[in-house]
Formats: C-alpha cells, structure tokens, sequence
C-alpha cells in the first residue's frame, strides 16, 4: 500500500530486551522458532494479549532460547502465539508460492449452477442454472438461468452421483433438461450438449445504464477480485458511466469470487466510485501499540491512505461524481469480503452506502508477509529456508475513525438463496433483487423479502462456493522498518 523509508533504528520494539536482538547469533536448530516469535512479537496485531509475545516475558537471549527449544515444531509455536479466534493469520511454508492474482482462467464449459434434493425423491437432485459465462461454449446453446436439469447422458442426479458427474466426470456431456413447478420434475426431452475449453473471464460480467425517475444508474456485475489484474479495466468502464452521467450505482458482487485484494486497489475502486478532494483520507491504519507508537512519532503520514487520482502512477482514475451505491453482497449464505467491507467503510463518511444482502462478517484487519531477515523484508531473507508469515498486523478505520469489526447490517436483508423458482434475468426488472433495489431508489422505502424458501428447498450445492477465494484479510505491501 504505501512503501515505507527504511530506517536503521526501531528502539521502541525491543527497549524492555535488547539483549534478544537479531544482531546476536540465532543457534541453528531454532532459526525458525526464532524468526516466528520475534515477527509476531514485532508486529502481530494481538502481541499485548499474548502472554508469551510480550516484550518482558524473556530477560536474555538465553531464557528466551530455552523457551523456543520446547518446541519441535514451529508451526505449533506459532499456533500458540495467536487469540484463539485468530483464523486469518497463517505461516507460509514456501513462500515462492506466494504470487500476484493473475487473470481468472478456467476449463468450464461455462454453466454456473446450484443443486437442490427433489422435492419429490429421497435420493434425486436437481439443478438450476444461476448464470452463464460470457463467450462460454455454454453461451453459444440454448439455455439460460433459470432452467433446470435432472440427468446427465442418460444417467439421473442423486445425492451421491452429482458432484462426480459434473465435477469429476466428462469434459463434455449432454444435460438433460425438465420443467419444475416446485413440486413435480416433469422431463421436457430437451437436452443441451456442452463441452469444457480453457476459459479467460472477463473483467465484467455485464455492464449497463438503467434509467429509473431520471437517474441513470450505472449497474455492474463484477465476479473477480479487485486486484492489479482488472483495476485499469475497471476505470475503463467508469470511463464509461462517466460519459453516460451516471449519477447512482449498483456494484452486483453476489456471484464474486473476492480474495486477491490490497488495500491501494480498494482504494482506487473507491475513487472511481466517488470523486473527492485528493488531500481526503479513505483510509486510517492501527497497529499493535508500540508500532503505532513508532509509525506516529516517525512516519504519521504512513498510517493515512489518501484518495488516489491515477491507477498505478500515469493512469488517471475515472471518478464518478454520485452520491449513493447500492452494494449487492450476498451468493448463497455469501456475507462479503474483507475488500469490500474496507470498500464500504471507506466511502461510509462521503456517499450513501446502500447495503443489499447478509449481515457481513467484520473483517476489518490487514495481513502482511514477514519473511527472515533485518527488516522483515524479502530481500535480505535468511536463503536457508522458505517459511514465511502473514499475520494480521493492523486494524482499518475510515476518516472519522469508525471501524467495523462487527461488520455491517444490511439496509435490504436479503434470503440466505434466490429462489430457484423465481430467477428473472440478469440486468433485467424480471430479476427479483435488481427490482426491489430498483423499487427502493425510485421511492426510498426498502422492502425486505421475508418470506424465503416457502417450498422448504434443501440447497446442497452451489458452484460458486468452490471459486470463493479463502478470505484472510486485506493484504498490505510495505517496507517494513528495522527492529534493531
């Protein structure tokens, strides 16, 4: 996010023992052990609730040693150093696995689809398309959200064989297809053959202009992470609202995929979203508290991320000049993103936030990769192993300091499913959420759709759920200063 002047001093984080240094020799058999407490005890956001990582625990290089030597495995020790709600913070074995998202590709035949048992049978399934990849051999037959299917080349879907069949079996079959009225499966003797190709997605799934009242709404359904790999295309289509006087906008996220995310690209979407002053700040940054000690004291400017007016350092950013946007969060029992609340919490203090979907889950802290060296930085590593950390370091806040650990409530709750009976288009009015968000900005009154799966569906799959990236937190990139 912001990279950091390197500095030679950083008393504050070993004034209690300067005797456990890194200047002093690590014995061989516990390099590791060694590098896991004193990067954690440096930075992990929770270092003062951890008994053990605390600076007055160990009075000499000695005690500390002979504490690192009770463990024989230093994955254990770091599992001990963390809270015990602490799911986000991980230690990498090989960090040459670590690389940049790069752009979303596949083998699909292009059928995105989610299973439900048959009402009508203790043992069959049935599927229903949710939607279809753009310029997907799918895209190219006659079949479309909504329809269903019950059978496979002959071969009926039930419990046990539907995840080897779709998932496992051929790279091309034929989909056989029925009607559904809720109750009854009826076979219309339709089939659909479809084939597997290597697939590159686009950056956007559809994007258009709806006009409602005499606003034009800028609609955009994005699947993919907001990393480096689709930022400039984004502003291309910003580019693209802005030439239409786009003045709302509706973010569609509920069949996004998330992860890959830092901190400077949500900052950009926030940008393109909202035109502000480039002196306002999106965001504020907390670290444990003798490193935010050091950070104010030293660098107060590193702990603020200001609102960017170029992707990158030449492209400059396409901002929209509007005053409300309508986030669609939720897939099936989907309740957001750390990017997205950081998105959300970022704008709250300029714009209206209009949340459509789940209570999200307060993932409100920032990761950073630590690897053995001085500074915790990748070029001077300890070359002897490949492990490295990525702790939460930090908590995010907004302009006026407010955070979201708690997440945020949603201003139209939304069924933890679509209705499977009821999927309309997407893009279109026939599409039940786009409608009511429709309804809400033409009259102001949110109306929440309480009465979910009155059929009593039992979802079992949804082919999305596979694609979701696991969400450990925003990730951060900056030049750590020196513990020494």
């Amino acid at each position: 996010m912001k990279f950091f002047l390197k500095v030679i001093l950083f008393a504050v984080f070993y004034s209690t023992i300067v005797s456990c240094s890194k200047e002093n020799l690590v014995p061989q058999d516990i390099v590791l052990n060694d590098f896991v407490w004193k990067g954690l005890n440096a930075y992990y956001l929770h270092q003062e609730e951890i008994a053990d990582l605390a600076d007055v625990r160990f009075n000499s290089d000695n005690q500390l040693n002979a504490y690192l030597n009770t463990f024989t495995d230093y994955n254990a020790l770091f599992s001990s150093l963390l809270i015990s709600s602490d799911v986000k913070s991980t230690l990498i074995e090989d960090y040459t696995t670590i690389v940049d998202p790069e752009s979303r590709a596949a083998f699909t035949n292009g059928l995105e689809f989610g299973i439900i048992a048959d009402p009508s049978s203790d043992v069959d399934v049935l599927g229903y398309v949710t939607h279809i990849l753009p310029n997907s051999d799918a895209a190219n037959k006659i079949i479309a959200r909504g329809d269903y299917f019950f059978a496979i080349d002959g071969i009926q879907l039930t419990r046990s064989n539907y995840e080897d069949i779709l998932l496992s079996g051929s790279n091309s079959f034929a989909l056989e297809m029925a009607d559904f009225d809720g109750t009854i499966t009826t076979p219309n003797l339709k089939t659909v053959l479809l084939e597997k190709q290597n697939y590159t997605y686009p950056t956007t799934f559809l994007d258009k202009i709806i006009s409602v009242n005499g606003d034009n709404i800028g609609y955009l359904v994005y699947n993919n992470d907001f990393s480096n790999e689709y930022i400039v295309d984004l502003n291309n289509t910003f580019l693209s609202f802005k030439n239409q006087m786009v003045n709302k906008l509706i973010l569609d996220l509920r069949y996004n995929i998330l992860g890959g995310s830092s901190a400077h690209n949500v900052a950009e979407l926030a940008s393109m979203i909202s035109e502000q002053n480039p002196d306002a700040t999106l965001i504020k940054e907390e670290w444990n508290a003798k490193a935010q000690l050091w950070f104010l004291e030293n660098q107060p400017d590193s702990l603020v991320t200001k609102v960017p007016k170029t992707v990158g350092e030449s492209v400059n950013i396409n901002s929209l000049n509007i005053t409300d946007v309508y986030m669609i969060l939720n897939g099936d029992n989907f309740t957001g993103s750390s990017s997205v609340e950081l998105l959300i919490n970022s704008l709250k203090p300029y714009i209206n936030v209009h949340i459509i979907g789940n209570q999200t889950s307060g993932n409100n802290t920032g990761v950073i990769t630590l690897y053995n060296s001085e500074d915790y930085d990748f070029p001077l590593r300890n070359e002897t192993h490949t492990v490295a950390l990525q702790p939460k370091v930090l908590s995010f806040l907004n302009k006026d300091d407010q955070t979201y650990e708690n997440g945020f409530t949603p201003n139209i709750p939304l069924c933890e499913n679509e209705d499977v009976l009821n999927l309309g288009v997407i893009g279109e009015n026939s599409d039940p959420i786009l409608n009511n968000i429709l309804e809400y900005i033409s009259t102001g009154v949110a109306v929440s759709n309480t009465n979910c799966n009155l059929n009593d569906f039992e979802y079992l799959y949804n082919s999305m759920d596979t694609q979701r990236v696991t969400n450990t937190g925003v990730v951060i990139k900056q030049n750590l200063p020196n513990p020494k």
